[in-house]
């Protein structure tokens, strides 16, 4: 046992001034930690000596008091790492843990940091602060686990980091256990919640308050003055499930999604800030339950629409069960500015379950301005429940929207807070208040912590000429954003080449690679591909079934990856069954896959295989697609994408089909099962076929526009399920078999 002890007091050394000393103890190991906290008492400190700890799960137990908690911290705040199979407990009272940080390694259970020891010893009264975790996943990016896990009472997060969770699970959560309805009083507050990557499914909240079971209890739970940037896990950012909750001063930076009062009443939005910039997705408040306020909050740039939108006010279900949508009623949205919204939608979610509209609801003193100068407003349900009041828009307001909204010009500078406010002083009292000053880098997380974090940009690197090392070697040695420059000639590749950076492969046409192995590009983790120019043979890849140009991995991935392909060749990949260009894998998920002017001649198997998901939890394989102005001959099948299950927490799919010629495929062209946002665009098809689409829930949009279906049957459209609301668009498509 390696254990340093000090004193504070008038003398140096060992002496000890009465009750009043606080000791310190400096634990240089993992054997000595538990004796350090044995004797820590109300007032003392332990710290952890800087460096490496390795697999060691942390229960810090202990009663500290009011003023003087014990406290677990680093040796130097920054330079402790805690990595491999690591955790942290905390039961007791008054307690605080500081400047640690979480990287490489993963929780050994279900939680990385704990506000409890078992079920029946939790912590109050106690507080992280100045803490890190990095990228901390399991291996399995189904495999969920949480970052923080708050039990007990009166607990606080503060002024921590927390970005890159790529597995399942929320990064904070406040957890009520059923049968526990006492009120929590958490303060999560000055934390930067850093980048999140769409996880393709269920379970990427950055925060949730609760569960349903306890939903119709109090959480009295406070999250404010927090920084959430590019949170884009799901459809939840903040996902509130109990009542009585205060969501303040906020600032939400291109994050998709929104703060979602899913379950629990009487809860409170205010003073937020949320600038989408134009992102996709990027949502602000959506409300459901009873009495929940949303007022004073300041809106720019959301993108979002129906769930997303900027502000949703929901749809119930007539006597709803806890777990579903309880109707809207004794709603108040006032003093809030919605400037270049893409959508304001008012009864959302209304089908065949959700037919109850919103009750005893208010809506007053807003400003809205629509994106573009288009109208934002979308009422899917009756209105007759939402008395309007003073509100100001410059947009075109729908007969369906009762008397309230007053169109008029909102003309607008933007102030000294960086917010725009409408420059007629006749407006001046409607919208978010003028004092707001949203939060900055400098208030949130350590400020020994880097804030900012972003993927390397395909590029950005190094320009890499194969010639001389061939391109096996060049691939070997290539660092993210590094461009391999291939010059004209044959390039044998006999073994998979291993992706596990962000590359790009540029050349000529007449640069050729001719591979003849079952892959020629595999996915590993952190991998992700740009193709530009090249020319790609598969004649001497083996006679077995199943080969690919590109597969993401056989493994579970934790980032998600990426491929482009633009104005590149493929040939020669029919000589065996089910070849396919780009083929998905399960547990893998791909932020985009695109090809643009590409061209393919002669595949056995598909041009995108993205079906590996096959469970009911809505899982899929990549969030956007785009298959845009290239040209198939005799191929197998143009895609087939599917994302299972009824789950409404996602936003992909999304797949755009545009400028492409196709001659001849096999029976199934394109195949599409729980695709969100569908467009199929300026196509001709020549021998196709089967066009199935497949609706699941939510409100899918398919637009079917200005095809040339030649030899090639019409598209059918299915509904899977009877929830949701799907939009379909079929226009100016030209059939025939001669055309």
């Amino acid at each position: 046992m390696r254990l340093v002890w000090r004193a504070s007091c008038l003398s140096i050394g060992m002496a000890i001034c009465g009750n009043a000393a606080a000791a310190d103890y400096l634990v240089r190991d993992r054997d000595a930690f538990p004796a350090a906290v044995a004797r820590a008492k109300a007032g003392d400190t332990i710290r952890l000596a800087d460096g490496e700890w390795k697999d060691f799960s942390i229960l810090f137990e202990g009663a500290g008091r009011p003023g003087k908690p014990i406290t677990l911290t680093a040796q130097t705040k920054g330079k402790v790492l805690l990595t491999g199979a690591s955790s942290l407990r905390l039961a007791g009272t008054h307690l605080v843990v500081s400047g640690l940080i979480f990287r490489d390694g993963h929780a050994p259970g279900d939680e990385v940091i704990s506000f409890r020891r078992d079920s029946r010893h939790v912590a109050t009264h106690s507080r992280i602060t100045e803490l890190v975790v990095d990228r901390y996943n399991q291996k399995d990016r189904r495999r969920e686990d949480r970052w923080v896990s708050l039990y007990g009472a009166d607990n606080r997060v503060d002024h921590s980091w927390f970005a890159g969770k790529g597995n399942a699970g929320v990064t904070l959560a406040v957890i009520r256990p059923k049968g526990q309805s006492q009120a929590n009083r958490h303060r999560i507050d000055h934390n930067y919640f850093g980048p999140r990557p769409p996880l393709g499914s269920n379970g990427g909240e950055t925060i949730r308050i609760g569960t349903s079971e306890e939903s119709l209890s109090d959480s009295a739970s406070i999250v404010e003055e927090n920084i959430f940037d590019r949170c884009d896990g799901e459809v939840e950012i903040v996902s509130i499930k109990s009542g009585a909750n205060i969501i303040r001063n906020n600032l939400i930076l291109q994050s998709q999604g929104s703060i979602v009062l899913r379950h629990g009443n009487g809860n409170l939005v205010e003073r937020n800030v949320f600038l989408g910039k134009g992102k996709p997705h990027t949502g602000g408040v959506r409300v459901i339950n009873a009495r929940q306020t949303v007022r004073d909050n300041y809106m720019e740039g959301l993108a979002g629409t129906d769930f997303a939108s900027a502000l949703a006010i929901m749809n119930g279900v007539p006597g709803s069960a806890i777990n579903r949508y309880h109707p809207v009623s004794q709603a108040l949205v006032a003093r809030n500015s919605f400037i270049d919204v893409a959508r304001i939608t008012l009864g959302a979610g209304a089908d065949a379950e959700r037919t109850a509209p919103p009750t005893e609801s208010r809506l007053q003193d807003n400003i809205v301005t629509g994106a573009n100068g288009d109208a934002p407003f979308a009422v899917e349900a009756g209105m007759k429940g939402i008395a309007f009041a003073n509100n100001a828009t410059s947009a075109t307001v729908p007969d369906t929207l009762p008397a309230g909204f007053s169109q008029r010009p909102v003309m607008l500078r933007r102030a000294a807070n960086g917010l725009l406010y409408p420059t007629n002083p006749a407006l001046a009292k409607l919208g978010a208040p003028r004092d707001l000053k949203p939060v900055s880098m400098a208030d949130v997380g350590p400020v020994w912590y880097e804030k900012l974090v972003s993927d390397v940009a395909f590029g950005s690197g190094r320009q890499i000429a194969v010639e001389g090392e061939g391109l096996v070697a060049a691939v070997a040695r290539a660092k993210d954003g590094d461009v391999l420059r291939l010059p004209a000639g044959r390039h044998a590749i006999d073994a998979p080449l291993s992706i596990t950076a962000a590359l790009t492969f540029s050349g000529p046409r007449d640069a050729e690679i001719i591979f003849s192995a079952a892959t020629l590009f595999a996915l590993g983790e952190g991998g992700r591909l740009r193709i530009e120019g090249l020319t790609i043979r598969g004649d001497r890849a083996p006679g077995q079934p199943g080969n690919a140009v590109v597969r993401s991995s056989g493994h579970s991935t934790i980032a998600n990856y990426a491929v482009e392909m633009e104005g590149s060749y493929f040939s020669g990949l029919n000589g065996a069954p089910d070849f396919d260009l780009i083929a998905t894998t399960a547990a893998t998920f791909a932020d985009h896959i695109s090809l643009d002017r590409v061209t393919v001649s002669g595949l056995s198997g598909k041009i995108l295989a993205a079906a590996a998901e096959t469970g009911g939890k809505g899982l899929y394989a990549a969030e956007r697609i785009s298959i845009t102005n290239s040209r198939f001959d005799q191929i197998g099948s143009l895609a087939d994408i599917v994302r299972g299950g009824t789950d409404e927490s996602t936003f992909g799919p999304e797949l755009v089909v545009r400028g492409n010629e196709v001659m001849q495929s096999g029976p199934a062209l394109l195949t599409l099962s729980g695709v969100q946002s569908t467009l199929i665009e300026k196509n001709s098809f020549r021998q196709g076929g089967a066009i199935a689409i497949a609706h699941s829930v939510g409100a899918p949009v398919t637009r079917i526009v200005a095809n040339r279906l030649i030899a090639t049957p019409e598209p059918k459209i299915t509904r899977l399920y009877p929830q949701g609301r799907p939009q379909v668009t079929m226009a100016d498509n030209i059939s025939g078999e001669k055309l």
